[in-house]
């Protein structure tokens, strides 16, 4: 089973081809359960308002590549936050 971490780098390198799954459990890691999980989105709370947001749907398996990139915005948000506290 793939680390966390190489999701994210796998997510860095091909955001076109990143499994559903994965992108899941990326940000079940960071931002915890989602809030919204019944409908064909899945919606994670973030502790600021607005973008970026953290709103993935699946698409045949696949993550969409610009809510991957929306990913690692909010990730790379998250970690810079936590650092400058």
């Amino acid at each position: 089973m793939a680390t966390v971490d190489s999701i994210i780098e796998q997510m860095r390198q091909r955001p076109e081809n990143v499994r559903f799954a994965d992108v899941c459990r990326v940000c079940d890691h960071y931002f915890g359960q989602p809030r919204q999980n019944k409908s064909s989105h899945r919606i994670y709370k973030t502790p600021w308002p607005g973008d970026p947001r953290v709103n993935i749907q699946n698409a045949k398996g696949k993550a969409k590549a610009y809510q991957v990139r929306q990913i690692l915005r909010a990730i790379e948000r998250l970690e810079h936050e936590e650092h400058s506290e």
